[in-house]
């Protein structure tokens, strides 16, 4: 694979786990809704009963009727030993405040988990550019320390030589060494981090994390790109904000199970119709044509009042009215939470921005200072301890640089995602 960071975005965005899982809790709201939805909507159910009367009861009837002396009983069988019936019942809900209660939940419910799928697109899409950035990072750390070893072995050669000739002493060749070794440790670390950093990035997308990629934006362009202070000047619209939604919804949800236990007060009205069919015998022959099937069919309907429950039901209410008044509360908070945030992502980009700057002087005058002392040394003007003091101020600036650049890319990506922007919302689920 080969991405720029838009191509990266767009394939998390369709790949990831997060994004797919995503994709599937909106298709369970969506089949959640229909669940609700028939609840109110004719059922119909069918039922088979085989009765076989293994001993079947007798019952004694008075002797005079079969013709035996009165004061007598007679032992009697009534009806067959072996009865089926087949029985299929349609039931309707006519009214029910909870049902239509709970088509408002559904909806309301789909609402949210559409809103949860867009807050965790724009969580893929700024771990994507986090990801990104840090694999750019870590990859031009590593060419910069390798630029820094080969510079720092071609000075230990020649102070080796230098000394080997008499004209140098040993610790100049030592502090040269000190750092090499330094340099080299770090090196090897850090291309142990490229690799890690390139492996949470393919996790990121959704691939493999041994899955060879190529990332093909550079860091410099990128920083570059995001240096743009246009994002500063838009207005914060909270209301567009996804968490601020969310936390709507949730309040929305508490009002919502509210009515339902009001709802729970009113009286429920249901019909039903049902149609049968029955035969009887001794012997099992329900499968043979010759045998008689008698029909039956009832249409009835109940009505359900509710009169009293000993003050359970306004128990229920009062309840769920406390946990609206909470949920209230907390959506005040959140709110405030979410202003919050955006002060402090506004703040973090441009105090980016500032870092880069100070951090791009710092790492022109340490080069300057780090050549000047390169110069020195060669003439015997500065010792091995003023240029290894040098060289270490480099190597400090050039990391205050890659950090001042992902810095930037990633405060931008914090404050669109508090912006909500660009628009990441499915255009089909």
């Amino acid at each position: 694979y080969s991405f720029t960071l838009e191509e990266a975005i767009d394939f998390a965005l369709e790949n990831s786990y997060e994004a797919i899982n995503a994709r599937r809790d909106v298709a369970k709201a969506l089949k959640r809704k229909w669940e609700t939805t028939a609840d109110g909507l004719p059922q119909i159910n069918g039922t088979v009963d085989y009765t076989n009367q293994l001993k079947q009861p007798v019952t004694l009837i008075p002797g005079e009727v079969a013709g035996g002396e009165p004061g007598t009983f007679v032992p009697v069988v009534f009806g067959t030993q072996q009865q089926m019936q087949l029985t299929a019942t349609l039931t309707q809900l006519i009214f029910d405040g909870s049902y239509l209660v709970g088509l408002e939940a559904a909806k309301s419910f789909l609402q949210y988990t559409d809103d949860v799928e867009e807050k965790t697109r724009l969580d893929v899409r700024k771990g994507v550019i986090n990801s990104y950035g840090s694999v750019l990072v870590s990859q031009e750390f590593v060419s910069i320390l390798e630029e820094n070893k080969t510079t720092l072995e071609k000075n230990y050669e020649e102070t080796k030589k230098i000394f080997e000739n008499g004209l140098a002493e040993e610790e100049n060749v030592e502090q040269i060494q000190i750092t090499l070794l330094q340099i080299t440790n770090q090196l090897d670390n850090a291309k142990r981090q490229a690799e890690i950093a390139l492996q949470m990035f393919n996790l990121t997308l959704g691939l493999d994390v041994q899955t060879d990629t190529k990332l093909t934006d550079d860091l410099d362009t990128l920083a570059m790109k995001n240096l743009d202070t246009s994002i500063t000047a838009k207005p914060f619209i909270l209301e567009n904000n996804v968490n601020y939604r969310l936390a709507e919804l949730v309040t929305e949800q508490r009002r919502l199970e509210m009515k339902l236990e009001k709802s729970r007060a009113l009286p429920s009205l249901s019909a039903f119709v049902n149609y049968g069919t029955a035969a009887f015998d001794n012997d099992f022959v329900f499968f043979e044509s010759e045998t008689r099937w008698f029909q039956s069919s009832i249409l009835g309907a109940s009505l359900k009042i509710p009169i009293f429950s000993s003050l359970k039901r306004s128990a229920r209410t009062q309840q769920a009215k406390i946990a609206l008044d909470q949920s209230r509360t907390d959506f005040t908070k959140a709110q405030e939470q979410i202003q919050l945030q955006y002060n402090s992502a506004l703040s973090d980009f441009k105090q980016s921005i500032a870092n880069y700057e100070s951090a791009r002087k710092n790492l022109a005058l340490a080069e300057r200072i780090e050549n000047k002392n390169q110069i020195k040394y060669t003439e015997g003007l500065a010792t091995s301890f003023d240029l290894r003091q040098a060289q270490l101020q480099l190597y400090a600036s050039q990391q205050e640089v890659l950090q001042a650049k992902l810095g930037i890319i990633n405060n931008k990506a914090e404050l669109e995602t508090i912006l909500n922007i660009p628009d990441v919302k499915p255009t089909n689920n």
